[in-house]
């Protein structure tokens, strides 16, 4: 008789967002005038192909909203918090997301460049398609993230600290992971990744086979080991 012995993990699995939105009211108009407030409560409201571009909403509390077909350039949103909420192809440079909180969220087919997100908190979040470029999350929190069918352009994950985090089928390209703390980091299967600085951080990350080839000179060069074949 063979018994069959049950696979062992190597990462933990990512608790991945499920987000069910409730009926929604459009943000135009009633109570919530045109423009996003400092510290607003939003709750159940929908924003659809606006331009909120520069507009003011640090603090705000999003809870159970959608954010479709937004433009967000410039917009300050530091602190501000989405709860249970949809971001779909929302568009900007130089959106201003410092210390900002996102529980339970879908970020689908983002466009986005020179995102400030230092110091946030990431929590049940999945990133799926689009391409963001020069996003600054140093210090940040990542729990339970999934970035998806996405590509990232040099981001900055320094000082960050990433556990359970999940890099499915996305371009990585001049990651910046110096300082940072991995806990159950899984790489296996982004589609390219590029490790710029910190490559001796991957501590607490997994990584493929076809990987460990590709970042063998770095990992080389990052111990002092010179690689030259006989005779040279």
């Amino acid at each position: 008789m063979v018994r069959r012995t049950k696979p062992v993990r190597v990462v933990e699995a990512v608790r991945r967002a499920e987000v069910r939105l409730p009926p929604l009211r459009p943000f135009e108009g009633g109570e919530y005038g045109g423009e996003l407030r400092p510290d607003g409560d939003y709750d159940g409201v929908e924003f659809r192909d606006l331009d909120l571009g520069g507009q003011d909403g640090g603090g705000a509390l999003f809870m159970d909203c959608a954010v479709t077909g937004c433009a967000i350039d410039g917009t300050r949103l530091v602190r501000a918090r989405f709860v249970d909420s949809v971001l779909t192809e929302p568009r900007g440079v130089g959106t201003d997301l410092a210390e900002a909180s996102l529980r339970d969220v879908e970020v689908v087919d983002a466009r986005l460049g020179g995102v400030q997100l230092h110091g946030g908190v990431l929590e049940r979040v999945v990133v799926r398609g689009g391409k963001i470029d020069y996003v600054n999350l140093r210090k940040a929190r990542l729990r339970d993230v999934v970035f998806e069918g996405c590509v990232l352009v040099e981001p900055d994950f320094g000082q960050a600290s990433l556990e359970r985090v999940e890099f499915r089928d996305c371009v990585v390209r001049g990651a910046d992971f110096t300082g940072v703390r991995m806990t159950d980091v899984d790489l296996r299967d982004a589609a390219e990744l590029d490790i710029a600085r910190g490559i001796e951080r991957l501590a607490g990350a997994v990584i493929s086979p076809s990987q460990l080839m590709e970042l063998a000179p770095a990992f080389a060069a990052q111990v002092g080991v010179r690689v030259a074949g006989a005779g040279e």
